[in-house]
C-alpha cells in the first residue's frame, strides 16, 4: 500500500530567490555590456513575463556582484517585500539609460521614469561601482 504525500521525483528543485550553483533562476539570461565601456559587463536575468515581473526581486537574497534583473516592459517599481537595497537603472526603447536611481531602500522606496520602457535592478552600489552613467548605451555581449 502506498503512503498518502511520499513519492520521490528526479526532477530539479527550483529554490525562489536563491543564487546558489546549479539552481533554477528565471527563464533568460544575458550578458550585457555599454558601448565603448568594454569594463562594464552584467549577468542579466530577465523578466518579461507578467508572473516574473510582479515576483521581481521581492523575498530574494541580495544579488551578487555585477548581476541583475531587468524588468521588460515597465517604468516603474516599488520596493514591498524587498530583502535589500538597489540600484535601478532606467532604459528607454533604444536601450540607452535615461535615469538611475541610487539606494532604493526595502520597504520604503518608489521609483519611476516615465521616459523608460524598463528598468534594471542591481544591488544598490552597482551603478556606481561599474560607473554607469545617463546616455550610455545597452548592447548584447
Amino acid at each position: 500500500m502506498r503512503k498518502r504525500g511520499c513519492c520521490r521525483s528526479n526532477s530539479p528543485v527550483i529554490r525562489h530567490g536563491s543564487y546558489a550553483e546549479g539552481e533554477n533562476k528565471l527563464s533568460k539570461q544575458e550578458t550585457w555590456s555599454f558601448g565603448d565601456h568594454a569594463e562594464i559587463r552584467i549577468a542579466v536575468e530577465i523578466a518579461d513575463t507578467w508572473w516574473g515581473r510582479f515576483r521581481g526581486l521581492m523575498l530574494r537574497k541580495p544579488l551578487p556582484p555585477a548581476a541583475g534583473l531587468w524588468l521588460n516592459p515597465t517604468n516603474s517599481i516599488h520596493m514591498c517585500f524587498m530583502r535589500f537595497a538597489i540600484d535601478a537603472v532606467y532604459f528607454n526603447d533604444r536601450m540607452e539609460i535615461v535615469k538611475i536611481v541610487k539606494n532604493l531602500h526595502p520597504w520604503l522606496g518608489l521609483s519611476a521614469c516615465l521616459k523608460a520602457t524598463s528598468v534594471l535592478e542591481m544591488k544598490a552600489g552597482e551603478a556606481d561601482r561599474l560607473g554607469m552613467k545617463v546616455g550610455m548605451k545597452r548592447i548584447v555581449a
